[in-house]
């Protein structure tokens, strides 16, 4: 029981003073990048999945 107590009070030391959090600015800078990364990513996939809808249509069509 003593290692998994020590081992959290290491822990949470780490976190405390060898860990670098990010400033303000640089959160903002990674939020931002985040959520262009997100809408090009949902962009992507919408048209690939709108292309494929459309294909599937052209073949059912041709298939009647």
């Amino acid at each position: 029981m003593n290692k998994v107590s020590n081992y959290f009070k290491e822990s949470y030391q780490e976190l405390l003073e060898k860990v670098t959090w990010p400033d303000w600015s640089q959160l903002q800078q990674s939020t931002a990048i985040v959520l262009v990364a997100t809408v090009l990513i949902t962009a992507m996939v919408w048209t690939m999945d709108f292309a494929s809808n459309q294909l599937l249509k052209l073949v059912y069509s041709l298939i009647k």
